[in-house]
């Protein structure tokens, strides 16, 4: 069961898209909420009207859109009473498939990837230490607490789900929407490294210093930690695309 999520963070997911009329874009956004753990598994979708009108889109591609993420399991639409589109949470890939994508990128690709990311993670820690509320803060420190105990995917969704609450708490939708588009991009790539142990207790040392830096309105420390914590996620990626390299 996710932890409480932000309003900002869940209305990130379904903000309207900039291409319209494309199936493949809103089932792109609806796979980003489930790998990040945005939305439960066998929750209930909205409805197909629903959903055009948050996307913007005409029900016919909302309809195409189902239809692909039925094909991938990642749904399941029940007929009559009580029915509707569910969600199906799939099951973590195998290190093999994350081998294969990072394979595909350059380390260019990485580099303008890191680039970004610092950018719009950088920027969403300094403007959440000027603008969260308590609310803001606290829902950071649950999430947070997430990576204590957490390996393997779950570990990756706590990093994934922390980086979007905190875009959140800076009170910016266009930072937010940028933290989804990069993490649907290779956000999930991005924290494969951790893992757990040594790794997680120091990933999750730094995210309290992140929440203390924004609870304390130090947006040029909670900067600083953010940018530093994100570098040390790129720098092993980097690592990993080395070894996937070497023979």
């Amino acid at each position: 069961m996710r932890k409480e999520m932000s309003n900002s963070a869940r209305l990130a997911m379904f903000a309207p898209l900039d291409q319209l009329g494309r199936a493949e874009a809103v089932a792109a956004r609806l796979l980003d909420a489930i790998t990040l753990g945005l939305l439960d598994d066998a929750e209930q979708l909205p409805s197909e009207v629903e959903l055009a009108a948050q996307f913007k889109v005409s029900t016919v591609t909302v309809r195409e859109a189902l239809a692909v993420l039925r094909q991938q399991g990642l749904v399941e639409t029940r007929r009559g009473r009580g029915g509707g589109s569910f969600v199906r949470t799939p099951a973590w890939p195998p290190p093999s498939s994350w081998a294969k994508r990072l394979r595909l990128l350059s380390m260019a690709d990485l580099r303008d990837f890191g680039d970004h990311y610092l950018a719009v993670a950088g920027s969403a820690a300094k403007l959440a230490a000027e603008r969260s509320t308590t609310e803001d803060v606290e829902r950071l420190r649950l999430n947070a607490e997430d990576l204590l105990e957490a390996t393997g995917p779950e570990a990756i969704r706590a990093e994934r789900h922390f980086h979007l609450e905190v875009a959140a708490a800076a009170q910016s939708p266009r930072l937010t929407n940028q933290e989804v588009q990069l993490q649907g991009e290779h956000g999930g790539l991005l924290w494969v490294p951790l893992g757990g142990g040594e790794l997680g207790r120091e990933a999750y040392a730094e995210h309290q210093a992140i929440v203390a830096a924004i609870a304390s309105a130090d947006g040029d420390l909670a900067r600083k930690l953010t940018e530093d914590h994100v570098l040390g996620a790129l720098d092993r990626l980097a690592d990993l695309h080395l070894s996937l390299e070497t023979p």
